[in-house]
């Protein structure tokens, strides 16, 4: 039985090499070594290594992908005239791409309002605005009573609300914004809630982020909003990260704030998009059963866990 396989031109080379084995159906399981050596070697990506630009430490952030979507975007055969992430969160996806100037313009969209405040002051926000953040990034006395009373008060001003999503993020554990997360106590090193508070390194995170900010758009807003405007741009690249609540999962409700997704509505909308896409999924059986449904390919990626154990997520491509 004969297959087609789409190769990229940089990779013809290897098809050439490897002809002789996938021909003979004898050679799959050196074949299956192959691939097992090659994962085995390659290994989660050493997130340190990543450029770190956003200033929020994310659940569930993809650092850890970057390079990934990288590597996409890169074997695709036009330079995207958008890359869109309508999950955006903490955002270091499309930042990155912004960074690297890998498409013509990155929108970024959420629908969380607390998030959405410091996008909107960090991206379209005013430089009085984006001064005001950085002062009180820069001025803020780290004690439980400052932070007790800053996150119980009243944000009336769309810096104070983009500053205190920040302190929130930077003082409960594992940065969950969700209603009812709880406050570091011994944090690392027995530092408390100073473990994550690094006002220079933010400020420099911010200010990159303003030296880019005219490759980046914001929308507040629904993702499938954002699909719906977007989705018959052939010129458009999407990298889709959704809350993992499929197949019942958890963490999602957990996590955020905004976590009712409607997955197979969700495939549907971007199997119907006329650019390509990238989606990123827990590995679940109902997932693999839409991916399939919808005409995905599914790639499996190892992954390391906040609790330092090697787990794969699932990459699913449309072309």
């Amino acid at each position: 039985m004969r297959s087609t396989v789409l190769v990229h031109s940089g990779c013809r080379q290897v098809l050439q090499e490897l002809r002789p084995y996938l021909v003979d159906p004898g050679q799959s399981g050196q074949l299956l070594d192959l691939l097992r050596t090659l994962r085995e070697q390659t290994g989660p990506v050493n997130v340190s290594q990543v450029p770190q630009l956003s200033p929020l430490r994310y659940p569930g952030g993809k650092t850890w992908l970057v390079p990934e979507v990288k590597r996409w975007l890169k074997s695709l055969d036009m330079r995207p005239a958008l890359f869109i992430e309508p999950f955006a969160g903490g955002a270091i996806t499309g930042l990155s791409v912004a960074a690297e100037s890998l498409a013509g313009q990155t929108i970024l969209a959420e629908l969380d309002p607390s998030v959405a405040a410091l996008w909107v002051v960090l991206i379209h926000g005013s430089d009085i605005d984006a001064e005001s953040l950085i002062t009180k990034v820069l001025e803020f006395q780290m004690t439980h009573e400052q932070v007790t009373a800053t996150l119980a008060g009243y944000a009336a001003s769309l810096p104070q609300r983009a500053f205190t999503t920040i302190l929130k993020n930077r003082v409960n554990r594992g940065g969950i914004l969700a209603p009812g997360a709880s406050m570091m106590k011994s944090g690392e090193n027995g530092k408390g809630l100073s473990s994550r508070w690094y006002p220079q390194t933010l400020v420099n995170r911010m200010r990159g982020i303003r030296a880019i900010r005219h490759r980046l758009q914001f929308i507040e807003g629904d993702a499938f909003s954002v699909i719906k405007t977007y989705r018959h741009r052939k010129t458009a690249a999407w990298f889709i990260d959704p809350p993992y609540t499929a197949g019942g999962k958890k963490a999602g409700s957990r996590l955020y704030l905004c976590n009712e997704i409607d997955h197979e509505r969700l495939f549907t909308q971007m199997a119907a998009c006329a650019g390509p896409v990238l989606m990123t999924y827990d590995d679940a059986p109902e997932v693999r059963s839409l991916a399939h449904r919808s005409g995905f390919s599914i790639r499996e990626v190892p992954m390391k866990t906040t609790h330092h154990e090697v787990k794969n997520e699932l990459l699913l491509v449309k072309p």
